[in-house]
């Protein structure tokens, strides 16, 4: 019985740590998933900047 528990203590272990020691370079799939982040964040502030200018004017044509 104590031998079962070392072992599912060792096991569960090495599962967390497998994560960690995973693949270190990025594939295909994660320079794809970078790029997406980054244009997703880049229409955010556009569309951020149209809506502070669309705003702007309508203050302005309120005077």
């Amino acid at each position: 019985m104590k031998l079962m528990k070392q072992l599912l203590v060792i096991g569960c272990l090495l599962a967390f740590m497998l994560p960690a020691f995973g693949c270190s370079e990025e594939g295909p799939a994660e320079k794809a998933g970078k790029k997406l982040d980054q244009t997703m964040e880049q229409a955010k502030e556009a569309a951020q900047k149209l809506s502070d200018d669309a705003a702007a004017a309508i203050e302005k044509a309120k005077e």
